[in-house]
């Protein structure tokens, strides 16, 4: 799956982007961050092996909401300068990428 892929490529990137962060946030935004990243691909892949595009569809929506908290978190660290505009612009660009295509197929799911 496209989506599944991209959501990786968000994974390693957040890692990346968090790597720097200071000390003390070690187990606060930098750890949040990387978990709601994670739990992306995770949900994706636990709903494509479910037998039901229902229980697919719920699986989906739980990582778009991750996806919506890992907005969040990214708009927190850029105000908190733990990482710059361009690479907040290139996250944010990656996190709508992936959004549109979970409501596209949470859509076809659904149908």
């Amino acid at each position: 799956m496209i989506v599944w892929q991209q959501s990786m490529d968000l994974v390693e990137a957040i890692y990346r982007a968090t790597k720097m962060f200071p000390k003390s946030e070690e187990f606060a935004l930098k750890s949040q961050m990387q978990r709601s990243a994670i739990f992306i691909p995770s949900n994706i892949a636990e709903g494509s092996g479910r037998g039901s595009n229902r229980d697919q569809s719920q699986f989906l929506r739980v990582a778009l909401g991750s996806l919506r908290e890992l907005d969040t978190q990214t708009e927190i660290a850029k105000r908190l300068s733990y990482i710059n505009p361009p690479l907040e612009e290139e996250l944010r660009k990656s996190i709508l990428s992936i959004e549109y295509l979970l409501k596209r197929l949470i859509a076809s799911l659904d149908k």
